[in-house]
């Protein structure tokens, strides 16, 4: 299918030189193909999005390392909030 319109486009790109209004449609058939995808419908679930999947599995990594780095650094940040609340008694 896709190969079909790629000769489409190349033919009205031809006809262009004939009448320049062959370009503007090759140029609208273009902007279809690129926006909304090889004749797709140009609705997007968020299942199907390549786009979403590669967030959500960024957004999952993220959360993963949060996760670890807490638990392994949280008596870390204890220590810290600990001397920060005793430096902060100190100077009143």
């Amino acid at each position: 299918m896709f190969v079909l319109l790629l000769i489409f486009v190349v033919a009205l790109i031809g006809f262009g030189f004939l009448n320049p209004m062959w370009w503007v449609a090759a140029g609208v058939l273009i902007f279809g193909l690129a926006h909304f995808g090889r004749g797709g419908s140009g609705r997007r679930s968020h299942g199907g999005d390549p786009d979403y999947r590669d967030y959500r599995d960024y957004r999952d990594q993220q959360d993963r390392w949060a996760r670890r780095y807490s638990r392994q650094r949280r008596s870390r940040w204890n220590r810290q909030d600990s001397r920060d609340r005793r430096d902060h008694d100190h100077r009143r």
